[in-house]
């Protein structure tokens, strides 16, 4: 019986101490937040900070990492830490995981990276759009050429694509220095 006792009791050690730390470094975020003065917004798991440009907060959320690996093998980071301003529509890792099977490591391979840099850019609008200029209907030309079309539904905004499909902004209006993120929950497809 003392056995069980112990097993459990170093369970629940193990498990508060897993809590502590998960605690500690939100309270971190957090205190960095309120020591800065800048109002962040959280983004997997991390603060982002409005003086900081896009890669340097995109780097730290941990649901954008398939994005920043994308945008690193596509040689955009230099454009996304540039003076902009930029709106991207930044697909979160479970946007990526709803494309078929084996396209997101096809994509990253160096002879496909033109492929892959269409798509990014298809993404990023050049200006800062806050979430309120997205109006019903509203034309969006985007870095790579195409347009995107902003569907509004009372306070849902989707961003519909090329080919019809949508994304939905999941977080809106995660400022950067050097513009704004929506968070969205489909990669987008130019034609």
């Amino acid at each position: 019986m003392s056995k069980h006792i112990a097993i459990i009791s170093a369970a629940l050690g193990a498990l508060a101490l897993t809590a502590a730390t998960i605690v500690s470094v939100s309270a971190q975020g957090k205190m960095k937040s309120e020591m800065s003065g800048e109002k962040t917004v959280m983004v997997g798991g991390a603060a982002m900070f409005p003086s900081r440009n896009i890669i340097q907060n995109a780097v730290n959320s941990k649901d954008h990492t398939t994005l920043v690996a994308a945008v690193k093998a596509a040689g955009l980071v230099s454009t996304l830490e540039g003076k902009g301003p930029f709106t991207v529509f930044a697909p979160t890792n479970s946007a990526f995981g709803k494309l078929p099977a084996g396209t997101v490591d096809n994509l990253v391979k160096p002879e496909n990276k033109p492929a892959l840099t269409r798509i990014l850019t298809y993404h990023v609008v050049p200006g800062r759009l806050e979430a309120s200029s997205l109006s019903d209907r509203k034309k969006l030309k985007t870095v790579e050429g195409e347009e995107l079309t902003v569907k509004r539904s009372g306070d849902k905004v989707m961003i519909i694509d090329a080919k019809g499909d949508s994304a939905a902004i999941t977080i809106p209006n995660v400022n950067q220095s050097n513009g704004v993120i929506h968070v969205v929950d489909t990669v987008l497809m130019p034609s």
